[in-house]
């Protein structure tokens, strides 16, 4: 999601100016908020639509439920020569270990109930028989077509993750947890084929030369066994685990690797286990999803938590000369598994939001379904050209297509322009190719639109686009309903434009400030480096100015200038306005403003004190947003500075005498300001240095004090002492007295 100014669209590459919703601009400025990739379409509620990763959404395949296991999870499923589809699953909490079957009139029964906690994989043979391996401490059965069961072949290992027949009619059987693969004739006798030398072989596919293709875990090897039992890596990917593997009908190799090698696959939620065993973990195309435990290598197996790998899936494409390449990622879907539309692309079946992706190319791909059910654990194409999909959490059979929805709805996200807006017209690209688009919107005030909001109001279009008619409001939603044309073929839709235009409101002043006198902010062209020069600190910090010439983040330095001062001030505004300010003066008795400058841009002025006969004044800041709105809807704000002094008199020393009395000087005398209390008092004998004195009182407190000073008399005859008096304006007066 971003906001844009209006554009052309679609041309010269979609050349757009793009600027956020605080960046400065008019605050009557139309702006735009626009919705045209797959991360802002996911972002909302889909219902039978796809979008692609380009960020165009279609009528999504029919997504037709076919059987409700009433299990948490079902694993694996497969079809035989008379179009009966097996379903194998179960979980902990008393369901079991299960095999379900659903005839070609669509009826799904229990097929079987075996020994274990779940059923992990199925096969089919020759002869039409079926295969069901279970898990943990897992065994392979033969399950007859009256549901009679016994057990065909024991690895003796703790699972079975994968069963796969080659042409011979051997069986092999994927375990773990020391990475063997058994072979089993058709007999029912079997050994260990081929030892991965990791602690599980995940996943399994026969290729079209007889070769058997092994996924591992924890080193994410993609092994390729030959008959004779000769291995040989063709990749090893950075993900800890392969999940899936699949042949595709061209002979290119597609894995799935799950999990970071360096980081945890860990569990995001575990509801309790009525097991003392590990239970198995979701299976991902012949394989389950990881999780972990303080055990090396071994990963964790409780087939009721949706588990989330850290890192993501990637899927990995091995063409026939052995040439590996990464064609797609996502940093949070676990693909379970990876299976093959009619058309020969690849689906991947996702966790925990249940999407089902189709590879179009090495760099286009499509979220084809998002199913209720949170985890699509597998897909299977069918000897009929149909396509079947299994899930967990809760364990349903469905089935994909053929054809598409005949319509769809898209709920968009929610969007906050971040102040009161007034909304205009929603405008849609994309192509109805004979089918129809509607669109509805809503608004309100409340960052969820659960409830006090408006109600959904049609869109009147006109062309490609129409005026929303939803009250003015900060949040806005909209909504549309996709129909498909008479014959099928899905309109297009590639973005959505909602146009709105912000309230204008006043600018605010935080704070106006005095700073201290005497000093002055220089050019912004110089830089300060008078040693006088003092560093304020931040604006409405009454902590003392230092005389520091670096300037820490909020801070100003100013330059040291007798007689000046400067007012500052701090100002936002809502709508991201630029603004200008006018600063006024005027006497504390006094009416009339007195304009010292308008049109500032900067948030300081400099102020001549010696231009202005002493006394007390306030200034009055004004700032106004009138650059980035027309004079009609331009506003403004006022703030009014606490009083302060303009004093350039000096005191005066009243009463000056001295009295000469042997070795001893003795002076007296008064120092009186008009505005201000007295500063520093120093004087001089002979021309000597000067040396602070105290008044009687010791605290320069006040605009009238008491002096007296007792001096040693250096020499006999003549003694010249001189006094000098300062205000807290830094004003200055001398005098002397002559003692014989």
């Amino acid at each position: 999601m971003h906001i844009m100014l209006p554009r052309l669209r679609r041309i010269a590459g979609l050349l757009a100016l793009t600027v956020s919703v605080s960046a400065i601009g008019l605050a009557v400025e139309t702006r735009s908020w626009t919705e045209d990739n797959r991360s802002d379409f996911e972002k909302g509620k889909l219902k039978n639509l796809s979008v692609r990763s380009d960020g165009r959404l279609l009528l999504a395949p029919i997504f037709r439920e076919l059987f409700d296991s009433s299990t948490p999870y079902l694993w694996d499923l497969c079809e035989d020569s008379q179009g009966n589809i097996y379903a194998g699953g179960g979980g902990p909490g008393g369901s079991g270990a299960r095999v379900f079957v659903i005839d070609r009139n669509g009826k799904g029964r229990t097929l079987a109930e075996l020994d274990g906690m779940e059923v992990h994989a199925l096969a089919i043979d020759r002869q039409g028989r079926l295969y069901a391996a279970t898990s943990p401490d897992g065994k392979v059965y033969r399950v007859a077509s009256d549901g009679k069961a016994q057990v065909f072949y024991d690895p003796k290992a703790k699972y079975i993750w994968a069963l796969a027949f080659d042409s011979n009619g051997n069986l092999y059987v994927a375990t773990g947890d020391e990475g063997q693969i058994h072979r089993v004739t058709p007999d029912g006798k079997g050994s260990v084929f081929f030892k991965t030398e990791e602690s599980h072989a995940r996943s399994l596919a026969m290729d079209s030369q007889g070769n058997l293709i092994a996924g591992t875990e924890p080193g994410g090897l993609i092994i390729r066994i030959t008959p004779a039992g000769a291995g040989y890596v063709l990749y090893q990917a950075p993900k800890r685990e392969i999940t899936s593997v699949a042949i595709a009908p061209n002979g290119d190799l597609y894995a799935a690797g799950v999990g970071n090698k360096t980081g945890a696959v860990a569990p995001i939620a575990s509801p309790p286990v009525p097991s003392p065993s590990p239970a198995p973990a979701p299976r991902v195309g012949g394989a389950m999803a990881v999780q972990t435990h303080a055990a090396p290598a071994t990963p964790i197996l409780g087939s009721l938590a949706a588990v989330s790998a850290t890192g993501g899936s990637e899927v990995y494409r091995i063409d026939r000369e052995g040439y590996a390449r990464k064609i797609w990622s996502d940093p949070a879907d676990i693909v379970y598994t990876i299976s093959f539309d009619p058309d020969g692309k690849p689906l991947l079946g996702t966790g925990n939001k249940g999407n089902i992706y189709r590879l179009d190319s090495d760099i286009l791909s499509t979220q084809l379904i998002s199913a209720e059910p949170t985890q699509v654990t597998n897909i299977r194409a069918s000897q009929r050209g149909r396509m079947f999909a299994v899930t967990g959490n809760i364990g349903k059979v469905f089935e994909i297509g053929p054809g598409t929805a005949r319509q769809g709805t898209i709920e968009s996200d929610v969007f906050d322009t971040g102040s009161f807006s007034y909304w205009g017209r929603l405008s849609y690209y994309g192509s109805l190719d004979g089918g129809s688009v509607e669109f509805q919107s809503r608004t309100g005030n409340l960052d969820r639109p659960q409830q006090n909001w408006s109600p959904w109001a049609p869109v009147t279009l006109a062309g490609k686009g129409g005026q929303l008619t939803s009250p003015a409001s900060r949040f806005v939603q909209w909504r549309a309903t996709i129909s498909a044309a008479p014959n099928g073929t899905s309109p297009r839709l590639d973005s959505v434009d909602v146009a709105y235009q912000a309230r204008n409101v006043p600018p605010v002043l935080d704070a106006v400030e005095i700073t201290p006198p005497n000093y002055r902010f220089p050019p912004a062209t110089l830089t300060a480096t008078l040693s006088r020069d003092i560093t304020l600190p931040p604006l409405g910090k009454r902590s003392p100015a230092t005389t520091a010439i670096s300037i820490s983040p909020g801070a100003l330095a100013m330059n040291y200038a007798k007689g000046f001062l400067a007012v500052r001030w701090a100002a936002s505004d809502e709508n991201g306005d630029e603004l200008e300010y006018r600063v006024e003066i005027r006497g504390v008795k006094e009416t009339g403003w007195k304009l010292l400058k308008d049109h500032i841009k900067q948030r300081h002025y400099n102020i001549d004190g010696t231009t202005f006969p002493d006394g007390e004044y306030v200034v009055r800041v004004t700032a106004s947003d009138a650059p980035d709105n027309p004079p009609p809807l331009a506003l403004t704000t006022s703030l009014v500075s606490d009083p302060f002094l303009v004093d350039n008199a000096p005191p005066r020393i009243i009463g000056l005498t001295g009295v000469a009395n042997g070795k001893k000087l003795t002076l007296r005398w008064k120092a009186k300001d008009e505005l201000s209390n007295l500063g520093k008092a120093e004087y001089s004998l002979n021309g000597g240095p000067w040396t602070m004195v105290l008044p009687t009182t010791r605290l320069s407190d006040a605009p009238e004090l008491s002096y007296e000073l007792t001096l040693d008399r250096p020499s006999p005859g003549e003694q010249t002492v001189a006094v000098r008096i300062e205000d807290q304006y830094e004003n200055l007066t001398v005098d002397k007295v002559v003692l014989r």
